[in-house]
């Protein structure tokens, strides 16, 4: 029997709250583009942030990635509101798991870095190797919420009405 080692995963994640609630993206792009526009990469729904309002670029630095988030348009146009982080207000910041931006009243992300082991589910060549199936995962066949429709025949085939039985039809 051969076992297959796990793969360690990491996961850069984007919280976002605005208008539109909460929501989760994971970061996998070196850039992204975070504003009201629809150009942008991140769209943030929310009428007090600028169209382009910030931009994420990923780094490497002795292998590992990770985010840096400017404000603005990363070309000089900056955002009207700026980049609220931790309390401090920056125009620059390479993110670290936890840290919370603020981009205007009641818009805000918060940046995750998750990492975990990923095993691989190949199934092995192991000839007495066995997969469990929980009883509660098999969906069980319904029953049909709606009547058949049947043809005349078959309508209270062998039972007789007294309203037949009075004109003879039976």
């Amino acid at each position: 029997m051969s076992f297959q080692a796990a793969k360690p995963q990491h996961e850069h994640i984007l919280m976002i709250l605005d208008d539109k609630g909460r929501r989760e993206m994971v970061l996998s792009e070196p850039y992204y583009s975070l504003g009201r526009s629809k150009n942008c990469d991140i769209r943030v729904c929310s009428q007090f942030i600028s169209r382009h309002h910030a931009t994420l670029r990923r780094f490497s630095d002795n292998g590992s990635d990770y985010y840096q988030i400017l404000d603005g348009d990363g070309q000089g146009k900056f955002s009207v509101n700026g980049l609220l982080i931790n309390g401090q207000k920056v125009d620059c910041h390479n993110l670290c798991p936890g840290d919370e931006v603020i981009l205007g009243p009641q818009v805000s992300v918060v940046y995750q870095y998750r990492q975990h082991d990923k095993f691989s589910t190949l199934p092995s060549n192991d000839p007495f190797d066995i997969t469990l199936i929980d009883p509660n995962m098999i969906e069980e066949e319904e029953e049909p919420t709606f009547w058949p429709t049947l043809t005349a025949n078959e309508k209270f085939q062998g039972i007789v009405t007294t309203e037949e039985k009075e004109r003879g039809i039976f």
